[in-house]
């Protein structure tokens, strides 16, 4: 103990010789405090006290029931379901990227990335409008009027192509950095295509899978977006704890169902980043490496390719009926054409549209500065509690919207910090709800750099703070950028947190579209939606533009 007590004083008396840096990381570590800890206290703290005393009275109601029993088990069902499907189709396409010579790879390559700046309603709506109870294939098609896709076959559909993309990035860097020399030297000792790929490339990338499967187990609990749309008598926990926060009134029963949610996906989270810190399966040798292993067949490739474009086609079809729907006069009713829902869309939407980007921007900056920051503490200075503050600058990509809505609502109601009904709010948690990408991204290229050139600087004189912005922020660039455009994107089509913090004087496009949707106005949901993944795109172009202007003006400096 007193060696460690010894080592921690000296660690905050080196920092303390560049008071700026030391400040620096008093103010990180106190902002994480106030804004991810102190909320998930308030939400366990009401639910463990509901009348201010300690009690487990809550818990013992929510499992007294069968309704939140029911609740429960449909959300891991759901996950595991979701997960599986949507890890296996990410496995298919990484693996047709990266180890086949299939046609239209470019093409492909850019069609996945159509559901990460979908909104997150766009895709349910579609699915409304191509299977709902007056939907173009079930209705018009099949006239079939007694099909429903509200539940849990339409949650699957839905929640799958949404986010099997957000697998699919992880497993084709997996796969990419195996060494496809291994497959080779394998079959060129005499295993079939089919035995290689089942004793080599699979093995390798198995605690990717898992990694994956993980992952997306969590993005489909903590999913309130869709279920709230198409769940219908299906209960899940997330819009269980809206419902029971927000229309029954009962706070201390909404937030212990968030609590509940909570722990699966804290656990989940750290399972994954346990399985992804082993590295077990990668094969980078650091030899340059210029083919890829021939292991599919002229055959094969062709039915890669049949896949993909499958699913390209399908995930296209959504988009492609939420532009059709907007000149429509009344989907399944009156298949007249009509410009009269862009009027509305003018009216209301574009006001809205206004505070969400303006919100955005704001949080875009902040939060990719302040996760470069927290990665270059982590991984290049030593001080006391490194480690809990790298969980902890983590931790919010595990936690659900639904909790962390609930949390800031109690949190920041009253004083000291009364931030309830203003864009503050909305920003901070816009910021510190999307700054674990940013952190790993900044992580993972500061470990891409060597000590030594920091070193150098250091020993010609410049200060950390001098080196930090000479010579490191230009070299991690690249993610700075994929921080500040994932913070961008999910900022605007953030709903699950959100819908909590709004307010009449700060409304933002998502809960607009939550309640377009509700009220059947699909039309307009539609133009909506359209309009949020332009914005989307023209911001991600700005961003890129003005982080690569930023870099040639750092450089320009250093050199």
């Amino acid at each position: 103990m007193s060696h460690a007590l010894t080592r921690a004083k000296s660690q905050i008396v080196q920092m303390a010789k560049e008071p700026v840096v030391l400040v620096t990381l008093i103010t990180i570590v106190a902002l994480l405090g106030i804004f991810i800890l102190y909320p998930l206290f308030k939400v366990i703290q009401l639910s463990l006290m509901p009348d201010g005393v300690f009690s487990f009275s809550v818990y013992e109601y929510i499992f007294a029931h069968p309704r939140f029993r029911g609740a429960i088990t449909n959300s891991i069902m759901l996950g595991a379901i979701v997960a599986t499907l949507a890890t296996a189709v990410a496995y298919l396409f990484a693996y047709s990227i990266s180890r086949t010579k299939m046609a239209g790879k470019k093409a492909f390559k850019i069609l996945v990335y159509l559901p990460i700046i979908a909104p997150p309603f766009m895709f349910g709506i579609a699915i409304i409008l191509l299977f709902g109870n007056n939907g173009l294939i079930t209705a018009g098609l099949f006239n079939s009027y007694n099909y429903s896709v509200y539940g849990l076959h339409g949650l699957i559909i839905t929640q799958t192509v949404g986010l099997f993309p957000l697998a699919y990035l992880m497993l084709v860097g997996i796969l990419q950095g195996i060494d496809p020399d291994l497959e080779t030297c394998a079959m060129n000792l005499g295993a079939s295509r089919l035995r290689t790929f089942f004793t080599v490339t699979f093995p390798l990338s198995a605690p990717g899978i898992l990694a994956a499967w993980l992952l997306i187990f969590v993005a489909s609990m903590t999913d309130f977006g869709t279920p709230i749309l198409l769940g219908g008598n299906f209960d899940v926990l997330s819009v269980q704890a809206y419902l029971e926060f927000t229309g029954m009134g009962n706070l201390p029963r909404g937030a212990a169902l968030a609590v509940i949610l909570i722990i699966p996906t804290i656990g989940t989270f750290l399972l994954q980043r346990h399985i992804l810190s082993k590295r077990t399966y990668t094969t980078i040798t650091g030899k340059a490496t210029r083919h890829t292993a021939d292991t599919a067949t002229p055959l094969a490739n062709g039915i890669f390719f049949s896949i993909c474009l499958a699913i390209c086609l399908f995930m296209l079809m959504f988009y492609v009926v939420i532009i059709v729907c907007m000149f429509i006069k009344i989907w399944g009713v009156n298949w007249s054409f009509t410009l009269e829902h862009f009027v509305y869309a003018w009216d209301v939407s574009l006001g809205v549209l206004w505070n969400t980007t303006l919100l955005a921007a704001v949080a875009t900056p902040i939060t990719a500065c302040i996760s470069v920051l927290i990665a270059y503490f982590i991984v290049r200075k030593t001080f006391p509690g490194k480690k809990y503050v790298a969980i902890l600058s983590m931790m919010m990509f595990a936690v659900p919207g639904t909790a962390v809505g609930i949390g800031y609502i109690l949190a920041f109601n009253e004083g000291p910090i009364l931030l309830t009904g203003t864009a503050y709010i909305i920003i901070a948690c816009f910021i510190f709800r999307t700054m674990p990408i940013g952190v790993e991204a900044s992580i993972a290229s500061l470990k891409q750099i060597s000590n030594d050139i920091e070193e150098s600087s250091a020993n010609l004189g410049a200060t950390t703070a001098m080196t930090f912005k000479r010579i490191t922020l230009p070299l991690i660039t690249p993610a700075f950028f994929a921080s500040a455009t994932f913070t961008f994107i999910r900022s605007m089509t953030s709903l699950s947190a959100v819908i909590f913090l709004i307010s009449a004087n700060w409304n933002l496009l998502t809960p607009l579209l939550l309640s377009q949707t509700e009220n059947l106005m699909l039309a307009q949901a539609s133009i909506t939606s359209l309009i949020l993944c332009t914005t989307l795109i023209i911001g991600i172009y700005i961003i890129k533009k003005i982080t690569k202007l930023g870099q040639e003006r750092i450089f320009g400096k250093t050199n």
